[in-house]
């Protein structure tokens, strides 16, 4: 997902700023026109505000149950309204306070979070059962500390227990899912609240080096604290089942804490979760508010004012953030397992991906290759699984194949977007790629050669970096060396290309 993160970075990012829209669905009817363009925006902002969102604050809320079932001994019974309690709470501030009161707390829960993390994992490596980072090696086999996977048959665990995953699926992976599918936090193209943020940045420096920040402390910094208490929980708890397993991180938590930094670490968990959710209500909420009913409900009156309108428009925005969390509870009643979750949205989202990516840099891309790309998928879906009963990595790759083909036939065989509204889009974006025709004989010409090689090289810097923190740890300090090497050359690179690109003109 780094690899999709950083094109939304260097391609992107600046893109969806110059739009100026409040919304990503917003962008639908500057990019689109005509009925199938209204139909788009009204589908996609029930779709994605109300069902999409549902799922992926349900899978979070199942992940803060099984927090709260084991630190508390909460019975199953009553553990729904400890996390309606929750959502009411966040609910409140995120509808009172907007995208701005979101953005500072998630700041500050960021580093909460962090914080607290980190010294969960130097309190449990620490421990007499641990004895560092070299007893942990010496309790564990070698190939735990691998950073990659052993490519062969693709069982979960073999003869000897070693992680694997076939060829096949090492190379979806790493190069289809990517691009292909939709997953929050992870759009091709950027969208979602990572657009959201993208389109409220001051100007679009901001907007790119925010993002450019998010790639970094997403990938290198979050993942380590995680890693060490899950590699630790594997000594202290060896007899958890795969299923599971999860729970080691918190039972570390539990048996290994002092007092205060139990409360600590707690905060951490419920600024994380209050982060994740406040985002996600007020991300709803913009799209029921401005893509739903400001666009097709709302009724206008002759005696209104612009301030009326306004408090209006807030009013409706707090009301839709009530509705999203009480069916988004009832979806949580509906998860079983995270993992569950997330496989369902990324299979149903394969084959999307191209077409959010394209339609910046394409223009035969129309509503009705948006329509399909966004439909076809479930019926890819269906086939891949209950038809024809593919496996791993079969029927995701069987998904984007017919998702693909279906939405290049509706591109062909539909009404093209409406000139007027790609000369309108062309003016005001400015994106680069296949716009020759729209572009005025004195524009500036397309140069995507420096952003190839800027997209390229912070994906082998982050990378690097991941692992030299990760070689540090493990006292793998001749691999760190060559990493941190790495990381820097890359970075030059970065730096040189920033200055030849025209990334920030506007």
């Amino acid at each position: 997902m780094l690899i999709g993160g950083m094109l939304t970075t260097f391609f992107f990012a600046k893109l969806w700023r110059r739009a100026e829209i409040v919304t990503e669905l917003e962008f639908i009817e500057l990019r689109y026109s005509g009925k199938p363009a209204a139909f788009l925006r009204g589908f996609k902002s029930l779709y994605m505000g109300i069902f999409l969102n549902a799922v992926i604050i349900g899978w979070v809320n199942t992940a803060l149950a099984s927090i709260l079932k084991i630190f508390f001994d909460i019975p199953d019974d009553m553990i729904i309204w400890v996390i309606a309690g929750s959502m009411v709470f966040v609910a409140i501030y995120s509808s009172l306070s907007g995208l701005m009161g979101v953005a500072m707390t998630d700041l500050v829960q960021f580093f909460i979070a962090m914080i607290g993390c980190i010294i969960l994992a130097v309190v449990v490596l620490n421990t007499e059962e641990i004895g560092g980072i070299t007893g942990l090696k010496e309790q564990l086999p070698a190939w735990r500390f691998n950073f990659f996977p052993t490519i062969n048959s693709g069982s979960v665990a073999n003869d000897i227990g070693v992680y694997s995953v076939t060829i096949g699926a090492f190379l979806t992976f790493g190069l289809v899912q990517w691009w292909a599918s939709w997953y929050p936090g992870a759009e091709p193209g950027g969208g979602g609240y990572i657009a959201q943020r993208m389109m409220s940045a001051k100007d679009e420096k901001n907007a790119i080096y925010a993002t450019l920040f998010f790639q970094i402390a997403h990938y290198c910094l979050r993942p380590w604290p995680w890693i060490i208490v899950g590699l630790c929980a594997l000594v202290l708890y060896p007899d958890l089942s795969i299923e599971d397993s999860g729970q080691g991180f918190v039972l570390a938590m539990r048996d290994h804490l002092p007092v205060g930094l139990k409360g600590l670490l707690l905060v951490a968990f419920l600024s994380a979760y209050m982060s994740t959710i406040s985002t996600q209500l007020n991300w709803g909420a913009s799209y029921l508010t401005n893509d739903l009913y400001k666009r097709f409900l709302k009724k206008k009156k002759e005696d209104e004012t612009e301030e009326e309108e306004q408090k209006d428009y807030v009013k409706k925005a707090r009301l839709f953030t009530v509705l999203i969390m009480l069916i988004a509870l009832f979806a949580t009643t509906q998860i079983k397992s995270i993992d569950g979750a997330a496989t369902f949205l990324i299979e149903c989202g394969a084959g999307l991906g191209m077409v959010l990516i394209l339609r910046w840099y394409w223009h035969k891309i129309n509503a009705w290759s948006e329509i399909v790309a966004s439909l076809a998928p479930f019926i890819g879906y269906g086939l891949a699984n209950f038809v024809f009963s593919f496996e791993y990595p079969f029927n995701f790759l069987f998904t984007v194949s017919f998702s693909t083909i279906c939405w290049l036939i509706a591109t062909f065989i539909t009404p093209p977007t409406e000139e007027s509204t790609l000369q309108h889009f062309y003016d005001k974006v400015k994106p680069d790629g296949g716009w020759k025709k729209y572009r005025s004989s004195n524009g500036i010409k397309s140069n995507l050669t420096p952003l190839f090689i800027c997209w390229f090289s912070s994906i082998v810097m982050v990378y690097s970096i991941l692992f030299f923190i990760g070689d540090l740890i493990f006292q793998n300090y001749s691999s760190s060396l060559i990493e941190l090497a790495i990381a820097l050359a890359s970075f030059l690179l970065l730096r040189f290309q920033l200055k030849r690109t025209r990334i920030f003109e506007i």
